[in-house]
């Protein structure tokens, strides 16, 4: 028979196994979360974001045009914020939805006045789209390039790594067809990623590029 000192000894021990599991794994969702602020990966990846602005990986751009631009002469050097999103012209689903939201984003652009502050950037992730395809893109979407250009991306790896630095996932489906997530990313001045929004949220996205254009001095 086991005496009271044996019971209160393995209880004591039971207490202290149990409170010891229990820090380890609220130590992990802490760290795992950014401190509780997020449980989802991607909510504590934008977090870390806007914390910590990310400096893009190097990438060759393939404009509608024909011309090949560096990625950081493109965002760095033209001296707007920049809203980059990601497509692939043959979608017919998510990216229409980003591209009526877009097409809003240019003309509030223009009627704010703000053109020389604020600009939009669309990266296609499917080597198919060439310039010819991001012409006729444009052309249905009646972007201006003055406000909003189009680029593809021709080299492999530097599309994994870009779409992995943007937090992009890209699977590919049926019918030559992707699944894919989708946000607006800010790109601040110096070229790096400041904010990641939702694609939901076109107008928190247009909002905060346009408040970090008014901080220059």
């Amino acid at each position: 028979m086991n005496s009271p000192h044996s019971n209160n000894a393995g209880s004591r021990a039971t207490l202290l196994a149990v409170l010891a599991i229990s820090l380890a794994g609220s130590a992990a969702l802490y760290y795992g979360s950014s401190g509780f602020r997020a449980i989802s990966t991607e909510a504590a990846r934008r977090i870390e974001v806007a914390e910590r602005p990310l400096r893009l990986p190097p990438a060759t751009l393939g404009g509608a045009d024909g011309a090949a631009r560096l990625l950081a002469d493109e965002l760095a050097r033209d001296g707007r914020i920049t809203l980059v999103t990601f497509i692939y012209a043959r979608c017919q689903s998510i990216c229409r939805v980003v591209g009526t939201e877009l097409q809003q984003m240019q003309e509030q652009i223009r009627a704010r006045g703000a053109a020389d502050k604020v600009r939009l950037v669309t990266i296609s992730f499917d080597p198919r789209d060439d310039a010819r395809a991001l012409t006729q893109y444009g052309r249905m979407m009646k972007s201006d390039p003055d406000v909003w250009r189009l680029y593809g991306i021709t080299n492999d790896a530097e599309r994994r790594r870009l779409l992995d630095a943007f937090g992009v996932i890209v699977v590919p489906a049926p019918l030559g067809e992707f699944e894919h997530n989708a946000a607006f990313h800010v790109v601040g001045r110096d070229g790096r990623l400041v904010r990641i929004l939702d694609y939901t949220e076109p107008d928190a996205a247009l909002d905060d590029a346009l408040a970090r254009a008014a901080e220059r001095t």
